[in-house]
């Protein structure tokens, strides 16, 4: 039997991170056709410096990190970024599962997220998980069009 788990990551697990951030966000790349995304050309010290903002979990399957997530809370939205799971285990529930950690730990808030308006998985997999859309727009590093998407909880739930 596998052995999972969803646990805080620390600093130490930066480059590993990268190497899976690199390797999923490869298709997003080609979507767009364009390989200079952020996700892509973010560096080592980046990623460890999101350690100092952001909540950040990882999915360890048999003692190798496969997936990662980062979020953080401001003015009661938890901003939720950089969901990944390595190509080879896309498809099997892990990306819901790092999802529904992150929600988990921000209980109560509003969330927030973007991911490419051209992303029809992506956006068919947020919609399942009870997002909606509710604006498009360019960010400043980038010439992609990213579809924001929000999820609203109720405390009475």
């Amino acid at each position: 039997m596998m052995k999972k788990m969803i646990v805080e990551a620390s600093i130490e697990d930066a480059g590993e991170i990268l190497q899976i951030q690199k390797l999923a966000y490869v298709s997003e790349a080609e979507i767009d056709g364009n390989y200079e995304i952020e996700p892509l050309l973010q560096t080592i010290e980046d990623v460890e410096m999101a350690f100092s903002e952001h909540v950040v979990l990882k999915l360890v399957l048999d003692g190798k990190t496969i997936g990662s997530v980062r979020a953080k809370e401001s003015a009661g939205t938890c901003h939720i970024m950089k969901l990944m799971v390595h190509p080879d285990f896309q498809g099997r529930g892990f990306g819901k599962e790092l999802m529904n950690e992150i929600e988990r730990r921000f209980t109560g808030f509003r969330f927030e997220l973007f991911t490419g308006s051209k992303s029809e998985r992506n956006i068919r997999f947020y919609k399942n998980l009870g997002y909606g859309g509710y604006k498009t727009e360019r960010l400043p590093r980038e010439e992609t069009m990213f579809l924001f998407m929000e999820k609203t909880t109720s405390l009475e739930a």
